[in-house]
């Protein structure tokens, strides 16, 4: 019986990374959105993560429509979220975060710390590198959520997303450095 126990909780505990990118919703990936601290797909630079500064990176996005943009930056290795921002205005079509930093107006939701704001990368070193998606969707209707809103009520607020954009950097922490 308890190997039995063991062998469901290994399955169970398997399947937990990587499921909530997976999750959230899907809408026509017609947003370009990009950073040029790193390129989709590469590594994320070490003053972006919890072995540097930590600072965020900076967004840019295009082909916007809609009310209103939403941010979700998560940890899909480890089913945690490092950043949400809402509130951002669609009205231009395109736009700028220089490090982070959203036009007014634009309210941050709290983190899977349960800090409001970015929480730079930081996996257990040793982990084979955890993919950070970047996941910017656009809304028809406005959230009217408030500031420090926790991320599943943000994640709920993005179903019937008009378009949406993503990108992935990669980071893994090493021993003895």
């Amino acid at each position: 019986m308890g190997a039995r126990v063991a062998l469901v909780t290994a399955a169970l505990l398997a399947g937990c990374g990587g499921e909530k990118a997976q999750q959230l919703p899907a809408a026509p990936d017609t947003l370009q959105l990009a950073t040029p601290n790193f390129k989709d797909g590469g590594n994320i630079p070490r003053d972006l993560t919890c072995d540097g500064a930590g600072q965020a990176p900076t967004i840019t996005w295009r082909g916007a429509e809609g009310t209103e943009l939403v941010l979700f930056v998560d940890d899909t290795d480890a089913d945690f979220v490092h950043w949400t921002a809402y509130g951002i205005p669609a009205a231009s079509g395109s736009g700028l975060a220089p490090d982070g930093q959203f036009p007014t107006g634009t309210k941050y939701g709290k983190n899977s710390a349960g800090k409001t704001g970015w929480t730079p990368p930081c996996p257990p070193e040793g982990d084979d590198p955890h993919h950070y998606v970047f996941t910017m969707y656009a809304l028809k209707d406005a959230t009217a959520l408030p500031d420090g809103a926790d991320p599943d009520a943000v994640e709920a607020k993005l179903k019937g997303a008009v378009a949406r954009g993503t990108f992935t950097g990669l980071y893994q922490r090493t021993r003895n450095r």
